[in-house]
């Protein structure tokens, strides 16, 4: 029974190495983009042109700053669902073809950099400032960057994309 068991995890692991290279190669980014912005941003700014800049804020919320709360019970019941959630979606990488696993993948990498912060940090630092003149778009970090695209690919796959052609 053991080696029965043995075996069909290697299987799976040797199935779905795409997967976790890509989910820790996309962590590891982001951790080393956080780290040299919690060293460098944490008393001041970096101004690059008028449309970006580096400014450090922590996030207490979800992806761009939703449902930010003061509130520990909310707080840890969004991380609980957060951890789901990655654990759902990890199922579903595991099960997905080779190209969805790059999707799932994206998403998957992001999610989890986020939630180390939100475990070690209870907050996520969020550094990156999209603006126009006045008008910022929510401050982001690495990890949403993969989370957004890792999305937008499925919702293109499942909904512009006919598979029956």
């Amino acid at each position: 029974m053991f080696l029965s068991n043995l075996f069909k995890f290697k299987e799976i692991f040797k199935k779905n190495l795409l997967l976790f290279i890509l989910v820790i190669t996309i962590f590891s980014l982001d951790r080393l983009s956080k780290i040299e912005a919690l060293k460098n941003l944490k008393d001041n700014n970096l101004f690059v042109n008028d449309f970006l800049n580096f400014t450090l804020i922590w996030n207490t919320g979800i992806g761009f700053g939703l449902f930010s709360a003061e509130s520990n019970f909310f707080y840890n019941s969004i991380t609980f669902i957060i951890g789901s959630v990655i654990i759902i979606l990890s199922y579903m990488g595991i099960k997905a073809n080779k190209y969805d696993k790059i999707i799932f993948s994206s998403i998957i990498g992001g999610a989890i950099g986020n939630f180390y912060d939100r475990i070690v940090f209870k907050a996520v630092p969020d550094f990156i400032d999209l603006h126009y003149e006045n008008f910022h778009w929510f401050t982001f970090n690495v990890a949403d960057i993969f989370i957004t695209v890792g999305i937008i690919f499925y919702l293109i796959k499942g909904y512009l994309l006919d598979e029956n052609t």
